[in-house]
């Protein structure tokens, strides 16, 4: 690799270019706020994230292209700092569940925070001996990280890269005003917010459901088609086969009644969404074991590399990371202050005679779990991105393993009282896992990025600190805003508008199953056998070179309401046929990158409205204050909706390809 491709040496006039600086971390900070608020709102309404390292560089070298002193070190930083706290808002899949359990009435600022923040530090520690097998020694792809490290060279390197960053910035305002304004106009009620037809199949019922939703459209495209193609494949079991068989039996037995609707839906919350929550841990499972290999070889190839710069061996700037001694001694320190944490959860509780005990296992649980989470995850990032990683499968195998050993050690004979007490104990114990989770799953991808534009290794780990510290101050008011007004669907006081929040609620209920014996495995077992199926055909898929259908994406296509599901699957068409177009274009990866562009600005703005609409909820104490007209005009806002959902998205993607040529 030359100097000049590496931007940095360990020698020579370019040490001194700016790396980590003042005017880059609250650049960052600003992006974090942003970016964090929407990714909140996005994964409590659809189970879905977006990665933000790429608007991010994208925003950094519009703002940072003023000074003439900026360099890519520093727009590296900026996007390194807001896409730690951007992936920090997935501790959304886990704390939503204390509430919907009844344990919290809101989100506690200190506590919230103490959670996210405790999480997201022992992962970037926990990876950081993992840098030099999981992204330097490697073959990992890392796709977001070379498209990122792409991006940010064009910028550097040219006039023309100084142009695209400005059109780049543009498209994103652009789209996230149209998205913005097709969900206000959902609103006003001007416009239908979703699609939906109920019908009896036989003696059975299911029906179709879509949103008109951009930031939907958006993640479909992110994701990409073979995940979309999963979720697909789950909507058709899920719904299309295991639904209405469900419901035959339901309807002849008489046990529900209602609507086609009523009776759909009613089965899907209690049956069908634990038969997905069966195919998800499965396929969580078998990715765990597919790369064990590869993650054992990783951290002996980690543990020699320390070892020879201990034999006296002078690493490059950008081969040193934190001192071990310091990530080791760092990472024991951190189980203080959440020892105290979860000591202070427990007091005056049905657990605080147990405290003792409990606090003790819990510490074992989050260093080995963890440990074992920062390689596992960045492996999976490293192989096929931080979006598409399968995180929440983590999450769910973490609450299941602290659930089991919980009920192992008191038992399933508790009052009521203190099985609440233990769900929500269990529940708080992943959220510290599950910030592990997600940010070893990000900061590899990061640090990918630093490799390939020649940045230091430890200051962008100090970067990814800024970040955890950032997102974790932002998450817990847009969380209280969002759960005091819109609400979350199944928790005491939702409203019409309430977010799904789907791994937040299977993952409690899945705590409360296990610690409650009541937990329905009969279908939890069903799914895990056909997540076996799905498996074998993916793994047939691959070998003979054909699209594949990633078991998680399954997962997600069966428990996820199909409202949500559907759009996400038009979006990865979309964006599958806008890619198909890239690749005849003059410059086929500056038009794909703008395509990803245009799908971020779509989540953006859409999910920067979500949380402003629940600021005007809580403003206005009414549930729909924006609407205009009443239910008589459902069948107008159905069609014209749809058919101006349609022009806009023809509009929007026609405007980014004339930017692209």
């Amino acid at each position: 690799m030359t100097d000049a491709t590496r931007g940095v040496t360990d020698t020579g006039p370019e040490t001194s270019m700016r790396e980590l600086t003042f005017r880059g971390i609250v650049l960052g900070g600003i992006i974090t706020l942003l970016f964090t608020a929407a990714n909140v709102y996005l994964g409590l309404k659809i189970g879905l994230t977006f990665a933000t390292s790429i608007p991010a560089a994208v925003i950094s070298m519009a703002v940072l292209r003023l000074f003439k002193d900026s360099t890519i070190l520093e727009n590296n930083i900026v996007q390194t700092i807001a896409s730690a706290a951007g992936t920090l808002a997935a501790i959304i899949f886990v704390l939503p569940g204390l509430v919907m359990i009844g344990w919290w009435q809101g989100f506690p600022f200190f506590t919230t925070a103490a959670i996210t923040m405790f999480g997201g530090v022992l992962g970037v520690l926990f990876s950081v001996p993992l840098r030099r097998a999981l992204v330097v020694d490697t073959v990992l792809p890392y796709p977001e990280g070379r498209a990122a490290a792409e991006v940010l060279k064009v910028g550097a390197g040219s006039r023309e890269g100084g142009e695209e960053s400005a059109r780049g910035l543009g498209i994103i305002v652009a789209n996230a005003v149209v998205s913005a304004g097709f969900a206000i106009l959902t609103q006003t009620k001007l416009a239908a917010a979703e699609a939906a037809t109920w019908f009896r199949v036989g003696a059975g019922a299911t029906g179709i459901s879509g949103g008109l939703s951009f930031a939907l459209l958006g993640a479909g495209h992110l994701v990409g088609i073979s995940v979309g193609m999963a979720m697909f494949a789950g909507v058709v079991i899920g719904w299309w086969i295991l639904l209405p068989i469900l419901t035959s039996g339901v309807v002849g037995g008489g046990s529900v009644t209602g609507t086609a609707e009523v009776i759909a839906n009613t089965v899907f919350r209690s049956d069908v969404r634990f038969f997905g929550a069966g195919v998800i841990g499965v396929a969580a499972i078998w990715t765990l074991l597919k790369i064990a290999g590869p993650v054992v070889g990783g951290v002996r190839s980690a543990l020699a590399a320390s070892a020879a710069k201990r034999g006296g061996e002078v690493l490059a700037l950008e081969e040193r990371d934190i001192p071990i001694g310091i990530v080791g001694i760092g990472s024991l320190a951190m189980l203080v202050p959440i020892g105290i944490l979860l000591w202070t959860v427990l007091q005056g509780g049905p657990l605080e005679a147990s405290a003792i005990g409990l606090i003790a296992g819990s510490l074992v649980f989050i260093l080995v779990i963890g440990l074992v989470i920062a390689a596992v995850c960045g492996y999976m990032a490293g192989l096929i991105g931080a979006s598409n990683s399968p995180v929440s499968g983590i999450g769910i195998l973490a609450i299941l393993a602290a659930s089991i050993l919980l009920a192992s050690w008191f038992g399933r004979a508790v009052e009521p009282g203190t099985t609440q007490a233990l769900v929500a104990y269990g529940l708080i114990v992943t959220g510290i896992v599950f910030g592990i989770a997600t940010i070893s799953n990000d900061n590899l991808q990061d640090l990918k990025t630093g490799q390939l534009v020649g940045a230091t290794p430890w200051k962008q780990q100090v970067a990814l600190l800024i970040g955890v510290v950032f997102g974790s101050i932002v998450v817990p008011p847009v969380l209280n805003l969002l759960g005091s007004t819109l609400g979350f669907a199944g928790a005491p006081g939702a409203g019409p508008n309430a977010l799904a929040a789907p791994q937040a609620a299977l993952i409690s209920a899945l705590a409360k199953g296990v610690l409650g014996g009541n937990l329905n495995w009969a279908m939890i077992g069903y799914g895990a056998l056909t997540g076996v199926v799905v498996i074998a055909v993916d793994e047939l898929l691959g070998k003979a070179g054909k699209l594949r259908l990633p078991p998680l994406g399954v997962g997600l296509g069966v428990y996820l309401p199909m409202s949500v599901t559907l759009p996400v699957t038009i979006g990865a068409v979309v964006g599958f046929a806008y890619d198909r177009w890239a690749d005849r274009a003059r410059d086929p990866e500056l038009a794909k990158r703008m395509g990803v562009l245009t799908a971020t600005g779509m989540i953006v703005g859409e999910s920067l409205w979500g949380v402003g609409f629940a600021g005007i909820v809580y403003l206005t104490n009414k549930e729909t204050p924006l609407a205009l007209v009443g239910d008589g005009f459902a069948s107008v806002a159905l069609i014209g909706g749809t058919v101006l959902f349609a022009v806009l998205t023809w509009v929007m993607y026609r405007r980014t390809m004339a930017a692209s040529r």
